[in-house]
């Protein structure tokens, strides 16, 4: 009997159709001898879509698209599990819409543990990170805090918040040029993708920067730029996570935006990357180490910047990583012996696997 899965894409973020790239690159690679893939749109105003079971795979992006849903999630119910007799585990699974969630969103209201909390209390087994990784993940603030609770070297940086930028501006330009050096990077705090992302090499050019970001978010990081290599990792798994070789970037532009990432093809990959094998246990420690510390499952792609004394320094991690045809995730697992399809039944079967070790918890004191 075939697995129902359930694809869920789209998203009301700025990462909406880096979603639906990603969506369409999956039905490109998944077995559908093997599951039954259920489409489940999710619209920019919020409005949620399930389609008929996919034949094969979508051609065209248009293809996942339906259309306008309502502005309330009003279609969560066609993946409810019904329930079984007497509350049974077991029972319930057998009569759930969907076996699996693959969630394949960007961005807030999808990757930063909104959705992942909703299919906790559905009691739904999903791909990827859960609540905690996946909220901590998304919050470059909250992420870089944990990281240094690791031990995990970062580029120097400066967060605030909308309200403090309003009220003292002077004082927190002042601060950046301080404790900072140019070019200063300055990043919505919650969102990926390099949307809202600008760098700035003068006062100017960074009160511009500013209020660009703040139109994504009402948090802000701004981080010293560095002149390094910039190298990723791919991590699988869950509690025994593993890495992938490393890639590098070499972007042909300043620096590597949303263009470079999903739009113009104009940025390079070295697959491998040449790197010392000291150097590769390097980001593997640092990899798994930040893994760990934010309580990852499934997958998760690890950012780094190298310096010419080869310090290695993490940027940050993606719980969500795209999966388009030039997205670096599946890139480095298929260099590393896993190829992209084989790598979507892995991710299904380690959600398969967290959710029935979860089912083993006690949800009363007395074990009822």
């Amino acid at each position: 009997m075939k697995i129902k899965l359930g694809l869920l894409y789209g998203g009301k973020s700025a990462e909406h159709e880096v979603s639906l790239l990603t969506a369409r690159a999956v039905t490109q690679a998944i077995n559908f001898d093997k599951y039954e893939v259920y489409p489940i749109f999710i619209t920019k105003t919020g409005g949620w879509k399930k389609g008929k079971a996919l034949i094969g795979p979508a051609e065209t992006v248009k293809e996942l698209q339906f259309g306008e849903a309502s502005n309330k999630p009003n279609n969560i119910s066609s993946f409810l599990p019904e329930e079984g007799p007497n509350n049974d585990v077991a029972e319930t699974k057998r009569n759930a819409s969907l076996d699996v969630i693959f969630p394949l969103l960007h961005g807030p209201n999808g990757e930063d543990g909104t959705v992942q909390g909703l299919l906790e209390v559905l009691n739904l087994p999903y791909v990827g990170n859960g609540v905690l990784a996946s909220a901590a993940g998304m919050d470059k603030v909250v992420m870089k805090q944990l990281f240094a609770q690791a031990g995990l070297s970062q580029v120097p940086y400066v967060h605030f918040i909308r309200k403090e930028w309003k009220n003292n501006q002077a004082s927190l330009i002042q601060q950046m040029e301080e404790s900072l050096q140019w070019p200063l990077f300055v990043k919505p705090a919650n969102l990926g993708s390099s949307v809202g992302i600008t760098k700035a090499t003068n006062r100017e050019e960074l009160v511009k920067a500013v209020e660009l970001a703040f139109k994504y978010d009402r948090k802000i990081i701004v981080e010293q730029g560095i002149v390094a290599r910039e190298l990723e990792m791919s991590v699988l798994g869950n509690d025994n996570p593993r890495c992938s070789v490393a890639g590098e970037v070499l972007p042909t532009k300043d620096f590597y935006d949303y263009e470079a990432k999903y739009e113009d093809g104009t940025t390079n990959y070295a697959i491998p990357a040449v790197v010392s094998n000291e150097l590769l246990k390097k980001m593997e420690d640092a990899a798994i180490r930040a893994f760990k510390v934010l309580d990852c499952s499934g997958l998760v792609r690890a950012d780094f910047f190298v310096t010419d004394q080869e310090e290695v320094i993490i940027n940050e991690v993606n719980t969500m990583p795209g999966f388009t045809p030039i997205s670096m995730y599946p890139k480095l697992w298929m260099e590393s012996g896993l190829s992209y399809s084989g790598l979507i039944e892995e991710l299904i079967n380690l959600a398969i696997e967290r959710y029935e070790e979860k089912q083993q918890l006690e949800h009363s004191k007395d074990g009822e």
